[in-house]
């Protein structure tokens, strides 16, 4: 692979000198679906297909994208003033998301998010001070739901941190690869994706607690079973679905539950409590989606306990 990327650089950006190549993988979640935007548990684990880039650094304040798998959009020109300098809220709401806003929008992040902007202003210069040209190629099906946005967001992260010497975890980089998605890009995302693509360990899933980030590997002992990834070519976007509209839907019921617990999240509740209180929701819908909520997550942590003992 690396050589198609070298060889692919060479042709968009005339020369392959001083090139890096870097890798991020996607994710496949086994269990807990809308749950890590409600405070519960979720169960993924990386891929081997991911997201690749190859990376050089120019002595200009350019900065030039070019997909692969978006040829038609060709090299998309940027200047890193007007992302460092630009507008600290964005107005996603009325604009067509492009694959480059999901770069720009790490570095947009690493500016204006006060947490990163510290880290990164270095002998009075705010980095990134020097632009980059950029070629990524991801063998992640578009829309098929494996996290081909967490990818390119992860691996953006990731080569600003190593090309600039920027002192982040890996953690780091996932909750900063989150804020670009929800402020940038408009997607009002929980930290599961780019928590699996960034902390994802070889022949291990991550069971993680997304109200805490507190998280541990589980080892894939499968025995004779296999884990089958289907593509049903139902292209899915979370920027293009009703991602955003459930997400809302399951604050609204629990906004209604706080007249009667005060659990900070629906995954705070177990099902037996959820059934007491369900009637203060007052909206069929939106108990149906609370419900589903509360019970994914009790069904994560069961599923999880019955790998630890091998009962598939």
């Amino acid at each position: 692979m690396r050589g198609k990327l070298l060889n692919w650089f060479k042709e968009i950006y005339e020369d392959n000198e001083g090139v890096d190549v870097f890798f991020a993988p996607g994710r496949v979640n086994l269990i807990g679906e809308h749950t890590d935007y409600n405070g519960g548990h979720v169960f993924p684990c990386a891929l081997e297909i991911g997201t690749y880039a190859a990376v050089r650094l120019r002595d200009d304040r350019d900065l030039r994208l070019y997909s692969v798998n978006f040829p038609e959009s060709g090299v998309i020109v940027s200047s890193l003033d007007e992302i460092i300098y630009g507008s600290d809220v964005i107005d996603y709401r009325n604009k067509k998301v492009e694959w480059s806003d999901y770069p720009k929008g790490i570095i947009w992040t690493f500016t204006h998010n006060p947490h990163y902007k510290k880290l990164i202003e270095k002998d009075g210069k705010i980095l990134p001070d020097r632009g980059m040209d950029i070629l990524y190629y991801g063998n992640i099906p578009n829309g098929s739901g494996l996290s081909s946005s967490a990818s390119i967001e992860v691996l953006t992260t990731y080569i600003i941190k190593e090309l600039y010497n920027i002192d982040i975890s890996l953690k780091d980089i996932s909750l900063l690869s989150q804020y670009a998605e929800n402020k940038y890009v408009g997607v009002n995302c929980g930290i599961m994706d780019q928590f699996a693509v960034a902390m994802g360990k070889k022949n291990h899933a991550i069971f993680l607690d997304t109200s805490t980030l507190q998280y541990e590997y589980a080892p894939l002992n499968l025995g004779n079973c296999r884990i089958v990834i289907a593509n049903t070519n139902k292209r899915r976007g979370l920027g293009d679905s009703k991602y955003n509209e459930r997400r809302s839907e399951c604050e609204e019921a629990l906004r209604r539950l706080h007249t009667v617990t005060d659990a900070d999240t629906l995954g705070d509740l177990t099902n037996e409590e959820f059934e007491s209180y369900k009637e203060a929701i007052k909206d069929d819908i939106l108990i149906r989606r609370a419900r589903h909520a509360v019970y994914e997550n009790q069904r994560t942590i069961e599923a999880v306990e019955a790998l630890k003992t091998d009962d598939l």
